[in-house]
């Protein structure tokens, strides 16, 4: 990877991680800019015909606010992004994209961007300024590069 390239990821999982922990914090502790807590949470996917939707619920807010915390601190980068990157699917089949594209209507618009985001740090790792490289000098949890 280039220096460019490193640097790129590194900005790419900051600015992930701090948009996923700020929903994160607004689902498990209801508070912050984007507050839908965990009941009012459940209710919206029960609403969406979800089977278990606490559960879907509670497993949203983890993946989102742990999820959040591990990519800004760059600990286990891919496999962060791609629960994230599962969590957008969810959200763009099961309640965007029937509203079509807009973001502005509720559409799939900014969970594709999120998604995109995700996949792109499953593909291209953490960056070098990361935890993961601080403590192990690389990735040892990813299959290596051959």
């Amino acid at each position: 990877m280039t220096r460019n390239t490193e640097w790129g990821s590194t900005v790419l999982r900051v600015t992930l991680g701090a948009i996923l922990f700020v929903h994160g914090v607004g689902k498990l502790f209801g508070v912050g800019p984007v507050p839908q807590p965990i009941p009012e949470f459940t209710t919206f996917l029960a609403s969406h015909g979800l089977p278990g939707p606490a559960v879907w619920a509670w497993l949203v807010g983890l993946v989102e606010f742990g999820g959040g915390i591990l990519l800004v601190l760059g600990f286990l980068t891919r496999f962060a992004a791609l629960a994230v990157a599962i969590d957008m699917v969810g959200a763009i089949v099961l309640v965007h994209l029937p509203r079509g594209f807009a973001y502005t209507v509720g559409g799939y618009e900014y969970a594709v961007a999120l998604l995109a985001m995700a996949l792109s740090l499953v593909i291209t790792g953490p960056g070098s300024p990361s935890l993961t490289n601080l403590l192990f000098g690389g990735e040892p949890f990813w299959p290596k590069k051959e």
